[in-house]
């Protein structure tokens, strides 16, 4: 018979990880609701500046807790920073979706809203679609489990973000 036994010290890192966790997908989030506000007041290179610096919280939390060994971590990052590329080029059509949808909503025509859906679900075929075309890159240089590790991270950090959005898009 198995037991959960977890010290003190495993459940207090346990904790912090979930509040990292949480923390970079709000700033995420907070990312996609302040653009429209930075490109009206500043310029353009402080959002790259921003992103940049998200990008790189949660590359240290993934290193964090994946804890690679060296092989792995030399074949792991050059797939994941391809394969954020492509992620973040995906959140920025996400982004004009909240946007054309925040412009319409209040005054939405039946066809307009059938297009937003439609984009939206494009749009999530389009990342299952690219979570599908990396997983054997992510095969070739990491364990199964470790892979799955991975993939449970970039999920919670995704459900995060969308908890925070459904919280936040008015309903139609």
């Amino acid at each position: 018979m198995k037991t959960n036994h977890h010290t003190k010290g495993e459940l207090r890192m346990q904790t912090n990880r979930y509040t990292t966790l949480l923390a970079i997908a709000l700033a995420i989030f907070m990312v996609f609701l302040a653009v429209p506000a930075i490109s009206q007041d500043k310029p353009a290179d402080t959002m790259q500046i921003v992103r940049e610096k998200l990008r790189a919280d949660k590359k240290l939390f993934i290193a964090e807790y994946m804890q690679f060994t060296e092989s792995e971590a030399k074949g792991f990052w050059p797939v994941y920073d391809v394969y954020q590329k492509e992620i973040s080029g995906l959140g920025d059509r996400f982004l004009a979706m909240i946007k054309e949808y925040e412009q319409k909503y209040s005054t939405m025509s039946n066809e307009e809203a059938k297009k937003i859906l439609g984009d939206y679900l494009t749009f999530e075929e389009d990342y299952l679609k690219l979570v599908k075309t990396y997983l054997p890159l992510f095969n070739d240089v990491l364990s199964g489990k470790k892979v799955a590790k991975y993939y449970q991270l970039e999920n919670k950090i995704k459900m995060v973000v969308y908890y925070e959005l459904a919280e936040n898009i008015p309903l139609i």
